[in-house]
Formats: C-alpha cells, structure tokens, sequence
C-alpha cells in the first residue's frame, strides 16, 4: 500500500524576488535572483544540487522553448539532471512536487524547484478571448467558445449566488471583503505587486469586468520568480535548525465530466476537493478547520477563494459568506488565507505563484514573515489552480514544522 511522502522531505532554502512589472530584468534574472536566495537561505552550493525541476514559463518560449535549458544556463547547472514541467497555473507546484518525489524515492539527496513566469513582456492581459475545441472521449467534442476567464469566473459567482440564496448585494460584499482582506495583508509584504489597501466601497462599486466581477475582484498580471531546495527529512537538521516538511503533495486534474453532464451545480471545483481529500489523509489531517494553521490559495478571482473555503472543507457548503463576515480568513483570523496577499497583490506570473504560495508559508513556519507574522502556526496549506472552473487541475501542498 503506497505510503505517501509525508515528513520524507524537507524545505531547507527558499527565494522570491518582487512580483511586478520588472520591465528591467529577464527571464534570466529572475531564475538566478530567486535561486541564490534560495541557496544562502539553504547554507549551500551549486554543488550540492543533484536534480532541478522548473515550472514555467508557460505563455512564452525563452531561448530555447519547452526545455529545462534555460534553467542549467542561467543557474550554471551543467550536466545537471533539469526538466521542464508544465500544468497550466499549477507549474509551479507542480515543479516542487516533481523534486519532492524525486527525494523521497530516493533518486537523489538534495533537489531544486523553481518557477519563472514573465507575462508583462508578453502583453497578455486578462480579457482575451479564447475558442477551441475539447475532445473528450473519442467521439465527443466540446466548442469553447467566446470565453473569457473573467467571463467563466463570473459564471460562477452568478450561481453561486442563485444557489445559496444570495442577493447580488450580498454577494459582491462578501467578495469584496475578501479583496480588503488581501489588500490589508499585502500592504504589509515588501515583495507583492500591488500594494495598496481598498475598502469595502471601493471593491463593490469598481468597474465591472464580468459580472459580477469588478476590477478589485480579479487578479493582476506579472512578472516573478521563486524558487525552493528540498533534502531528505533526515538530513534536514544539518543544514538549518528551522527547516520546514512535507507533509503531502497531490494533484487533481479534471477528467472533463464537468463539462459532459449537466450536473455540474458550476459553484465548486471537483478538482480541489478530490485533491484535498488525499492531502489531509496523506497529512494525517482529520479536521482541516481545526488542524490547518494558515492558508495561500489559488485567488485569481475573489470568487475562487470564497469557493475554495469550501472545495478544502474549512467552510461548509454555502457557509463561507457567514466565516468571511465573522473574520474567520483574516490575518488575525482562526484561519489567516493570504497572509502576503495572495494572487490579488502579487500578481499572476503562472509558472511561479505556486513557489511563490509556499514561500510565504515557509517563511510564516519560521516566524520570518515580518509585520504579517501569524502567531505559532504549525500547518500550512497552499492551493494552486489551473485552468477554468469546469476545466482545470488543482495542486495542493500541506507543510508543516
């Protein structure tokens, strides 16, 4: 029976650089900028690297496309073990879950996962439209067509509502709140992109993208790049007296039923909840609500966050509303989800949010986190998303000292 990699592997180094529009720097400087954070923070030398995984970028080609490397060069890892993987926004996670593997088989000793992602450069925004066709099956195709990822978003948000009884009022307060929430914690973060706080009023009454989704409840585009360096549990200690562990890493991708059947109630992702489930019990977790410490999760729109309090089972169905009102989420919170600000003030750099996610919850394990710093927290969880609410792949870390 397959045992998981729970406490088998160790973060012991990581780096961010500032999200942003870094016009100034390349794909390059980037890579090296989080790596050698990544490197002093672990004590140790290229060297030391047996295998490098890097996630991203996916919206464009560097130097010389879909391959590793551009990682090798930029890092000066000849010869090295490097690969490639991509899983839409979920690269990054997917990058650390690749070098986590590889560690606990026991392939090799010490690993590298680094995300890089520069979407400024490549003028994409959040409005394009995109049409294609999905085969699912061999006889069945699926036409997509004029989409958005606001628009589908928006979609979701608009039955949310219809399904749990809220009036657009009350739903865009509610998700409003969520964007203040992220807003306040970002201010606060020395690396996020957007660092100014909002209100309430400001969130409701913005400019609408795609109903119900205003300007304050979408996600930004950026530029960015984190990187992190696994070990052996075992070997965790000889390099640092704080290092941080594994505790599961799993990944859902949709198989497509959402969009065959017409069941699919289109107010929660099938993905996030399967992959949660095998996350809290290869973590050991009976009761996320109570057990969890901290979240970072996947909010590219502020109604992906309010569902996936729900998706991870923190909140019951159709009861986030009632934890976001009571405070539930906030730094100062039972459970703090984003506490650097999230996606809403980072920004989108889609092969290095999911780093980007454990970064902050490495840091906050470590009592480094600054002014934002939660009290004792002791599991964290971050959430990272690929795709479209009926077409997707989640990933889900848990970590824990």
């Amino acid at each position: 029976m397959a045992e998981g990699i729970r406490d088998k592997v160790a973060i012991i180094g990581m780096g961010c650089t500032r999200f942003g529009e870094l016009w100034d720097k390349s794909h390059e400087d980037l890579m090296v900028e989080a790596y050698l954070e990544a490197l002093a923070d672990a004590g140790i030398e290229t060297k030391d690297i047996d295998a490098a995984w890097q996630g991203g970028p996916e919206m464009t080609e560097v130097s010389t496309g879909h391959s590793a490397i551009p990682l090798s060069t930029a890092l000066k890892l000849p010869f090295l073990p490097t690969t490639k993987v991509e899983n839409m926004c979920a690269s990054g996670s997917e990058a650390l879950r690749a070098a986590a593997y590889a560690v606990a088989a026991g392939a090799c000793d010490v690993a590298l996962a680094l995300g890089i992602e520069k979407l400024k450069d490549t003028g994409y925004g959040g409005l394009p439209e995109f049409s294609h066709v999905i085969a699912v099956g061999t006889k069945l195709r699926i036409v997509l067509a004029n989409n958005t990822t606001p628009g589908l978003f928006g979609m979701m948000a608009t039955r949310y509502f219809a399904k749990y009884g809220l009036s657009p009022q009350e739903g865009k307060t509610a998700l409003a709140k969520i964007s203040v929430k992220s807003h306040h914690n970002g201010s606060m973060c020395e690396k996020a992109h957007l660092k100014r706080e909002i209100t309430v009023d400001q969130a409701v009454n913005a400019p609408i993208i795609a109903w119900p989704l205003g300007l304050f409840d979408c996600c930004g585009v950026s530029d960015g790049s984190a990187a992190a360096i696994v070990c052996r549990a075992d070997m965790a200690h000889k390099f640092r007296n704080d290092p941080v562990f594994i505790k599961s890493s799993q990944i859902a991708a949709c198989s497509g039923e959402e969009l065959m059947y017409t069941d699919y109630d289109y107010a929660h992702v099938e993905s996030t909840t399967r992959a949660a489930a095998r996350a809290y019990k290869e973590a050991g977790i009976a009761d996320p609500r109570k057990e969890i410490s901290m979240m970072e999760v996947h909010d590219c729109f502020s109604i992906t966050e309010l569902v996936t309090y729900e998706d991870l089972g923190i909140s019951p169905r159709g009861k986030a509303k009632e934890d976001i009102d009571a405070g539930f989420f906030e730094l100062n919170g039972q459970i703090p989800c984003q506490p650097d600000g999230g996606l809403k003030c980072f920004g989108h750099p889609i092969g290095a949010s999911g780093l980007r996610m454990m970064y902050e919850m490495y840091k906050q394990l470590q009592g480094k986190a600054g002014p934002r710093q939660i009290k004792d927290p002791k599991i964290g969880l971050t959430h990272n998303l690929g795709g479209v609410p009926p077409r997707n792949v989640v990933a889900i870390n848990i970590v824990g000292l």
